[in-house]
């Protein structure tokens, strides 16, 4: 299997040999070329440096439009589901990076133009000297169990034929846990326990810089959600071999959790 390894290193231009990922708009270039497949580039691009895939470099740049004759232009959720991890991960950090400097091009302080930080995926003020990095915005998923049951919710927003977790957003001052407990409450009315983290996921279809976290919980026996009828539409017990066609995408840490919770009521 590939291994992709994320870093800011840019020493350098592509070389000829390098992989590139175009991103235009929400939309990435498939398969990912080489540099030397993608003569026909303006000179100006302006190419981000990603990391390396098994030692060769990987680079990103952004384009005002789609140039149909170089290939495929698929949204992420595609190219995650037909080329699978590492190839994921890369396209989602390109369109993550690409996206948030394209939507962080002035100082927030005094309109001065930014300019990018060496080495870093991150840019300053020249003007005020105000430091602006990639800021992440982690959330939660939560997994919650009754017995041999695990609760699924759809959301009155998004793929809303989805069966998918209780999922939200980290506020300022909160812990992951804390934030757990809070949108489980809100969401579906219900108190947790046996917390336990599972792991997290870059998550490029919510914007620049968004990490899902997920955990597995316990509910009380008995325990009935109480949807919030703002951000989910419903929410039902499912028992662990029986669950709904309409699930999360296998490339998504919701399913991972999903599944998960299905192997871990097999034992």
């Amino acid at each position: 299997m590939s291994r992709f390894v994320p870093d800011a290193v840019s020493a350098a231009p592509p070389s000829p040999a390098d992989h590139c990922v175009l991103v235009a708009g929400r939309r990435l270039l498939t398969p990912f070329p080489r540099r030397a497949d993608l003569a026909e580039l303006p000179d100006d691009v302006a190419w981000v440096p990603l990391g390396a895939l098994d030692g060769v470099r990987v680079w990103a740049a952004g384009l005002p439009e789609r140039i149909d004759t170089l290939g495929r232009w698929r949204g992420w959720p595609s190219v995650a589901a037909s080329l699978g991890e590492p190839l994921a991960a890369l396209a989602g950090r390109a369109l993550q990076i690409v996206t948030w400097r394209h939507s962080h091009r002035f100082c927030g302080a005094c309109a001065t133009e930014l300019v990018d930080v060496p080495g870093e995926h991150a840019r300053r003020c020249p003007g005020c000297d105000l430091y602006v990095p990639m800021q992440l915005s982690p959330a939660v998923l939560t997994a919650i169990r009754r017995g041999d049951e695990i609760l699924l919710v759809k959301h009155t927003y998004g793929p809303t034929e989805l069966w998918a977790l209780v999922a939200g957003f980290v506020e300022a001052g909160e812990s992951l846990e804390e934030t757990v407990h809070r949108e489980v409450g809100e969401e579906v009315g219900l108190t947790v326990s046996n917390l336990r983290y599972f792991g997290s996921q870059p998550w490029a279809m919510s914007g620049p810089g968004v990490v899902l976290t997920g955990f597995l919980a316990t509910a009380a026996p008995g325990a009935e959600p109480v949807v919030d009828g703002k951000e989910l539409a419903e929410a039902r017990w499912f028992p662990l071999n029986d669950l709904p066609d309409a699930l999360p995408p296998t490339y998504s840490i919701s399913r991972w959790l999903i599944d998960a919770a299905v192997a871990e009521s097999a034992r």
